[in-house]
C-alpha cells in the first residue's frame, strides 16, 4: 500500500524527490514504484509522486481550501501551547524532520530559544530547495541560532542522523506525517527513531484526531475540486516521465473514511475499462470498470492510541497538549 504523504502545507515533497531535478535516480525510484504497484493484485501508486511543480502548487492550493483543517488546526495549537512545550523540554538542539520550508518552525523556536537553552536546529529534508529557503528566512529572524541542514530521507535514512552525545535533543515530525504510513511503518520508523536518541532526548510527534466523519471526508473532497486534481496528477507525472498515454480525466478521485481502521483511504477509479501503455517499461496495464488505484492513507488518532504506539517502540508518552479535539502533539522520552 502506498504510504507517506506530508498533510502539513510545509512539507511539499517530504518524502519523495524532486521531479524537477530530473535526477537518474529519481526517475529510477519513480519507474520501480509504478511498476511494482501497477502489476500488483491490488494497485497502488505512492504518494510522493503528487509531488512535481504543478503537484506542489496543487497542494498549497488544498491548504487554503476552507474545508482543509489540519495546518490551520496544528498552527494554532503550536501557536497557544509553544511556550508549554518549551517549558516541558527545553531542548538545547531542536531536530525537525520533514522540515520543508519550515514555516511553522517559528511557532517552536521562539519559545525554545526563550528558554536560553536552544543552540541548534536542524532542518532535515530530502528537498535541499526547501532547507535553503527556510535557512534563508529563519538565519534573519533568529540570527543567535546555529542551523545545521541535512539533505536525507528520514522514512528511511534516519541512521545518517547521528545519535546525539549531549542529550537535550527534541526531535518533531509535525503535520500529521505519521499518519500516512501503515502501522507496520510507523513501528519501523519509531524504533529507527529511538536508536537515535538518548535517555536525556525527547520526541514530539503531531497528530490529527479522530473527529466527526463528515469534517473528515470534506477535509479530502474540497468543493473546489483541488484535491481531486491533486491526486489525480500522480498520472500526469507518470505520463510525462515514463512516457505513458494515461487518459487522466477517466479517472475519478474517491475519499472515504475507514471507521474501523480510523483512517481516510484515497482512490483513484478508472470510470470504464481502460488500458494504459507505459513505453518507458514496455507495459501494457488494464483496468476494469470501477478498479481503483490505492494513492494515499490519512490515519486519525486518539490520545491512547498515541500511546500506545510510542510504548510500542521504547518511549512514554509524558506530556499532551491538544486543540478542542481537533488535533494533538504528544511529547514523550525513551524508558
Amino acid at each position: 500500500m502506498p504510504t507517506t504523504h506530508a498533510q502539513d502545507c510545509d512539507v511539499l515533497i517530504q518524502h519523495g524527490l524532486d521531479l524537477d531535478e530530473g535526477t537518474p535516480e529519481t526517475w529510477t525510484a519513480l519507474a520501480a514504484d509504478v511498476l511494482r504497484g501497477l502489476t500488483a493484485t491490488h494497485k497502488h501508486l505512492p504518494p510522493k509522486w503528487f509531488y512535481d511543480a504543478y503537484g506542489s502548487d496543487l497542494f498549497d492550493q488544498i491548504c487554503e481550501q476552507p474545508e482543509y483543517y489540519p495546518t490551520r488546526a496544528e498552527a494554532a495549537l503550536l501557536a497557544d501551547q509553544g511556550a508549554a512545550i518549551a517549558a516541558a523540554f527545553p531542548a538545547r538542539e531542536f531536530v525537525e524532520l520533514g522540515s520543508g520550508s519550515s514555516t511553522k518552525t517559528p511557532l517552536l523556536l521562539a519559545p525554545l530559544l526563550a528558554t536560553g537553552q536552544l543552540e541548534r536546529y536542524v532542518p532535515v529534508d530530502v528537498s535541499a530547495s526547501a532547507i535553503a529557503i527556510a535557512e534563508r528566512s529563519l538565519g534573519a529572524a533568529f540570527p543567535q541560532l546555529e542551523i545545521e541542514r541535512r539533505i536525507l530521507d528520514f522514512t528511511t535514512q534516519l541512521p545518517l542522523l547521528g545519535r546525539a552525545d549531549e542529550g537535550g535533543r527534541l526531535v518533531a515530525l509535525l503535520g500529521s506525517t505519521i499518519g500516512n504510513l501503515e502501522p507496520v511503518e510507523v513501528q519501523a520508523f519509531l524504533t529507527a527513531l529511538r536508536g537515535q536518541v538518548g535517555p536525556g532526548d525527547a520526541i514530539l510527534l503531531g497528530t490529527d484526531l479522530v473527529k466527526g466523519e463528515a469534517d473528515l471526508v470534506a477535509a479530502y473532497n474540497d468543493a473546489a475540486g483541488i484535491t481531486a486534481e491533486f491526486n489525480k496528477n500522480v498520472l500526469r507525472v507518470i505520463n510525462r516521465e515514463l512516457d505513458a498515454d494515461f487518459v487522466v480525466d477517466a479517472f475519478e478521485h474517491e475519499s472515504i473514511w475507514n471507521a474501523d481502521l480510523e483512517r481516510i483511504e484515497t482512490r483513484l477509479r478508472a470510470k470504464g475499462a481502460q488500458q494504459a501503455r507505459i513505453n518507458a517499461l514496455s507495459l501494457d496495464v488494464s483496468f476494469t470498470d470501477g478498479e481503483p488505484i490505492f494513492t494515499e492513507i490519512s490515519r486519525k488518532f486518539r490520545r491512547e492510541t498515541v500511546a500506545e504506539l510510542y510504548a510500542s517502540a521504547g518511549f512514554e508518552l509524558t506530556d499532551w497538549f491538544e486543540g478542542d479535539g481537533v488535533y494533538g502533539l504528544g511529547l514523550a522520552r525513551p524508558v
